[in-house]
């Protein structure tokens, strides 16, 4: 492969937008482990379900064996808004790093919301007016998936109530401004709107809350309203399932060009970007007709992969949601207050979870001051400001180029540019103004999420 045969940005045409979501788990050999219904801990039936998510996405979630599922029109129009998002040759950031790899990064920020996000928004809320309900609730971190998820809701003409982590509701006023914009009703959580949200606030006085917290008071909200369903943006079959054009493009742009990736990277918070992004690689790995070497990078202050256990656990603070089998530092965690990087929920995706106990995958965790010198690195090379949940990918893409320099090898790596970081200027402040410090948990303080693990598994 010559880097004059390549174009600094590969786009694809309209008509190469992928026409069928990848369902990776059609390829497993070890299958996920079922949903439990935490009552019972027997496997959650289709109508158990029903109060909590739309019937349609239902049917994704427990379908292991459907490997390709159509999307519909309206979803695909929808798409044709901001796909195909370019696979990018980062020759600026190669020449700064003086290394003989060669990187690329597929880059899922060209739309309104800034992220990947909207790729399972619009199915997410296309399910959900097909059906005929008024509304649905979620919970936001860092913001993008709320923000993705209130321009779905306006395109259909729903409502949208979102529950956002207060530390981001706090420092990020404009993201949750953007949500507002377009209809959503922001609440910060833990609140004291909703029965759990009362209930955390008593026990953890002046807390800044946790994506577990809001995802309880958003299922709250949701089973307790007429006509709602809850939602989610990451960790749940579906949402890989809607993720997978990612990967997908990625595949054909590769193809087209005859670009062999030897390692592809992904940040790793609940799963839904990294997913989305190695499914059609990593089906090749599971068919037995390629191998790449695939990387999960974790925030070291949230590390469910690298110190975390594989158990059934609950998806929330308040134990009212399904129980996954998942990497999980327990649904108690709570990410300290001065992690400004994202990806902070306490679990993983139940798929990358297996694939990562089979061996199919890598994890690292790295620091966040780490992370932050390499989103500062690409932006100042590539001229794209990187979302702190990018960053983490960034840092393991150029530890790997820098090998690379050591070696003297031409390994082609991939990574997946999640989307940007305007939104995420204070901590980016924090960065510049070397406020910023890394916080690695001690054994002893994961213990304690730890050991708020179900005795389902003992």
């Amino acid at each position: 492969m010559s880097k004059s045969d390549i174009p600094y940005k590969i786009y694809l045409e309209e008509n190469e937008i992928p026409t069928t979501w990848y369902n990776v788990r059609a390829d497993m050999k070890e299958k996920p482990a079922p949903l439990l219904n935490p009552g019972t801990l027997e496997p959650l039936k289709f109508e158990e379900m029903q109060p909590i998510f739309c019937d349609e996405l239902i049917k994704q979630e427990l379908d292991d064996d459907t490997r390709d599922v159509p999307i519909p029109d309206q979803i695909q129009d929808f798409y044709r808004m901001y796909r195909p998002s370019p696979l990018i040759h980062a020759e600026f950031l190669e020449k700064a790093l003086d290394t003989p790899a060669k990187i690329f990064y597929k880059f899922e920020g060209s739309n309104t919301s800034g992220s990947h996000k909207l790729n399972s928004a619009i199915a997410q809320a296309y399910y959900a007016k097909q059906q005929g309900l008024k509304g649905v609730t979620t919970e936001t971190g860092a913001g993008q998936w709320g923000t993705a998820l209130s321009m779905a809701c306006a395109f259909f003409d729903i409502d949208c109530k979102v529950f956002m982590v207060k530390v981001s509701y706090e420092q990020k006023p404009f993201r949750r401004e953007v949500m507002r914009t377009y209809g959503a009703e922001v609440t910060s959580s833990p609140s004291m709107d909703t029965e759990i949200g009362r209930k955390i606030n008593a026990e953890n006085p002046g807390t800044t809350g946790s994506l577990g917290c809001a995802i309880s008071e958003a299922v709250e909200v949701a089973v307790k309203s007429e006509g709602y369903r809850y939602v989610l943006g990451s960790v749940l079959n579906q949402v890989l399932l809607h993720q997978s054009v990612i990967g997908i493009e990625t595949k054909t742009a590769c193809d087209k060009y005859g670009i062999k990736p030897d390692i592809i990277i992904g940040s790793a918070g609940g799963g839904s970007n990294l997913g989305g992004l190695i499914s059609p690689f990593m089906g090749e790995k599971l068919r037995g007709e390629a191998d790449y070497r695939i990387i999960a990078v974790e925030p070291a202050s949230c590390p469910s992969f690298t110190r975390g256990k594989f158990a059934y656990d609950f998806a929330d603070l308040g134990m009212v949601c399904p129980m996954a089998k998942m990497y999980t530092l327990g649904h108690g965690f709570i990410p300290s207050a001065n992690h400004a990087g994202g990806l902070r929920y306490h679990g993983m995706s139940a798929i990358l979870s297996q694939l990562y106990h089979d061996g199919l995958m890598e994890a690292v965790a790295v620091e966040q001051t780490s992370v932050f010198d390499a989103a500062t690195l690409f932006a100042r090379t590539e001229g794209i400001l990187p979302a702190p949940e990018s960053g983490h990918a960034i840092r393991a893409a150029i530890d790997e180029a820098l090998k690379c320099k050591e070696s003297g090898e031409e390994k082609i790596i991939i990574f997946g540019l999640t989307g940007t970081g305007y939104f995420d200027m204070k901590a980016y402040e924090q960065y510049n103004d070397k406020t910023m410090t890394d916080h690695i948990p001690t054994d002893e303080e994961l213990a304690k999420g730890l050991a708020g693990i179900p005795e389902v598994n003992r």
